[in-house]
């Protein structure tokens, strides 16, 4: 099989729904122990009947994410034990309704948040924990949609509270994460926006609202931001952990908000590094609250994989989302899709930083990759 990403596929003729078989056997992806790409495995499952208020997907579309990454390697603590189905979001066509469900239909197109178990071909899931795709939405897009996009809502607009004007520095602004951030500051007037990536992804932040595109590996980023503006930021999205939450916290100005949400510096290699936890651990921000006053700064710290009781608030930001996206004023950029089989690749591309937007996974090969490899 081609080792190389297909490009995101256009959407195929509709389906009519499937009747569901008990306990069909379908395709997933296992994670069958801590450590580099090979511990993630195709394996056939079974899946029975949706449970009451249950509906059962068949998945056309998984996104990949950086705590995918972290979990593979055991650090991130939302992962249960192995062997464990992986993915906390995916899209796909409603197939089966449990008893109580009343707001969806078979033949729905939904996005599905989860805390994890989504990477498999068919899922059964609480009807709460699907989202009607918005009209004109590929199933990849929908893949690409709730992690980063409710993560960078919730950041910029519910602890930052960005406003005209405001000046934001986001990390690994070519990522998910970041390539949703920078939609969503452009929906502000007249935000300035640094962001942190390699310099070849540079252009590219730039066609797209990056006001000062900072290659991070060739210059300290902090004195870059102080060249253009001398007294800082008002927010800083930090998914970085350890010293650069320091750096971050400095960067602020009077009033502003560092928001931490994840711990990118752990990941160093295939495998769990115990001096990159040890350097991340011991390097990390710590500051009470006497110092917090005389500072006039906030410091917050967010964690989706934390939020799953909270199904009105994040009902409430998903709606938000696809007002947006049927505005035209946001719309996830995918970078590579990828066949379940081709998971390894697909995480490589992720861990190494070559992606431009969204890695998305699919359990089938794309028809147009699966042409070539007849030929």
């Amino acid at each position: 099989m081609a080792s190389e990403p297909a490009p995101a596929a256009e959407q195929p003729p509709e389906q009519p729904p499937e009747p569901p078989a008990e306990a069909a056997e379908h395709r997933a992806l296992v994670l069958t122990g801590f450590g580099g790409y090979e511990k993630l495995k195709v394996q056939t499952r079974r899946c029975g009947s949706p449970a009451p208020g249950e509906v059962s997907v068949r998945v056309r579309a998984c996104g990949l994410n950086f705590a995918d990454l972290l979990g593979r390697q055991g650090l991130y603590d939302r992962l249960p034990a192995p062997p464990v189905c992986p993915g906390m979001e995916c899209a796909g066509t409603v197939r089966a309704l449990g008893d109580g469900v009343s707001d969806r239909q078979v033949g729905d197109k939904v996005m599905v948040l989860a805390r994890s178990g989504l990477w498999q071909e068919v899922v059964n899931v609480p009807a709460n924990q699907t989202f009607l795709m918005p009209e004109g939405m590929s199933f990849e897009e929908a893949a690409a949609l709730l992690v980063n996009y409710i993560t960078a809502y919730m950041i910029l607009f519910d602890f930052g509270n960005l406003r005209p004007n405001q000046s934001v520095l986001i990390h690994m602004a070519a990522g998910g994460v970041g390539t949703a951030a920078i939609q969503l500051c452009k929906t502000i007037e007249n935000v300035t926006i640094f962001g942190t990536a390699s310099a070849s992804k540079h252009e590219s932040l730039k066609e797209r609202g990056v006001t000062h595109p900072i290659d991070y590996r060739t210059t300290d980023y902090a004195e870059e931001v102080r060249k253009i503006s001398p007294k800082g930021v008002d927010i800083v999205l930090d998914p970085l952990g350890g010293a650069d939450t320091s750096k971050a916290f400095n960067l602020l100005k009077p009033m502003g908000k560092v928001i931490t949400y994840g711990v990118a510096n752990l990941l160093t290699g295939q495998k769990k590094n115990l001096v990159a936890m040890a350097k991340t651990w011991w390097n990390q921000f710590s500051i009470n609250a006497l110092q917090l006053l005389h500072h006039n700064k906030a410091v917050c710290g967010y964690h989706l994989g934390y939020m799953n009781e909270e199904v009105e608030l994040i009902s409430g930001v998903v709606a938000k989302l696809v007002n947006l996206y049927s505005q035209g004023k946001i719309k996830p950029k995918i970078d590579s899709v990828w066949p379940f089989d081709q998971v390894a690749d697909a995480m490589r591309q992720m861990q190494e930083k070559k992606n431009i937007g969204k890695v998305i996974l699919v359990p089938e090969a794309p028809k147009e990759e699966s042409k070539k490899e007849e030929n």
